[in-house]
């Protein structure tokens, strides 16, 4: 399939060597300033996904996120994050990359062009018809994700893809396409900067919202958030104040008692 790889685009800038730090920057920061308004344009296809992610959720499904190098790190932070941030289990979201934990940090060569791992990465977690997968890639033509959707389409596991290059295979082959055209890099083919920002941004849309239509935010508060360091547990004592109108020593005690602050208020005067 011939298609234009908007992402390899040549930069709108040239002799990047010779600028100031300042004009580095300020151009950096222009560029940047035009990945958002190219989400919004595609928040109906986002919306989709939401929906059917929700849907699979609820019949007790998961989510998969899949990709490589910068892609792939992208899914596994989200992924990682919804755990604490939304107090649910950790494997409801899951992030997988290619060339396994150990790309997490450092590039494994050829990694990426292996379509028959990421098969059997998916096969580890019993992968079946109630779960959803996202396959994440910028340019849209990464083997690893696209033998996953594939193996998912052959296994009637619904599918989304999040890419920034119209017409690519993932664009094509995935049951919904997020389409977020940012256009040149800053430094040609550098889809880590503008690419990378897109990526991220669909995925906490995605997460956010998936979490709060499963009920795990109230009012606009992380009730359900783990508790796991100092600042979180303050978080959780300021609403407790605040919703059950406490003094802060009577909801600290009432934090350590529960340690979850949907719990408190589901039980106060019980």
């Amino acid at each position: 399939m011939v298609f234009n790889k908007i992402t390899e685009s040549e930069s709108n800038y040239n002799h990047l060597e010779q600028m100031s730090v300042q004009e580095l920057l300020t151009h950096i920061n222009n560029e940047d300033q035009s990945v958002p308004l190219a989400v919004r344009k595609i928040i109906p296809e986002i919306e989709q996904t939401v929906k059917h992610i929700v849907r699979q959720l609820e019949k007790g499904g998961r989510l998969f996120y899949i990709g490589a190098g910068t892609s792939g790190r992208l899914g596994i932070v989200d992924a990682s994050e919804c755990p604490p941030t939304f107090g649910v289990p950790n494997d409801l979201v899951i992030g997988l990359i290619a060339g396994g934990d150990t790309a997490i940090r450092k590039a494994i060569e050829n990694a990426e062009d292996n379509r028959q791992q990421v098969i059997e990465d998916l096969k580890a977690y019993q992968i079946n018809s109630n779960d959803f997968l996202i396959g994440i890639a910028a340019s849209g033509t990464t083997p690893y994700v696209l033998a996953g959707i594939d193996f998912c389409k052959k296994n009637n596991i619904p599918t989304a893809g999040i890419t920034c290059n119209p017409g690519s295979p993932l664009a094509t082959e995935a049951d919904i396409a997020m389409v977020a055209v940012v256009g040149a890099e800053f430094v040609t083919g550098s889809s880590r900067m503008k690419a990378g920002t897109a990526q991220k941004l669909i995925l906490n849309m995605i997460s956010t919202s998936v979490m709060i239509r499963l009920g795990h935010v109230k009012d606009n508060k992380m009730v359900d958030m783990k508790l796991s360091n100092h600042k979180l547990v303050n978080r959780a004592v300021k609403m407790v104040m605040d919703e059950l109108e406490l003094d802060e020593q009577a909801a600290r005690q009432l934090v350590e008692k529960f340690g979850n602050v949907r719990d408190i208020i589901a039980n106060y005067n019980k």
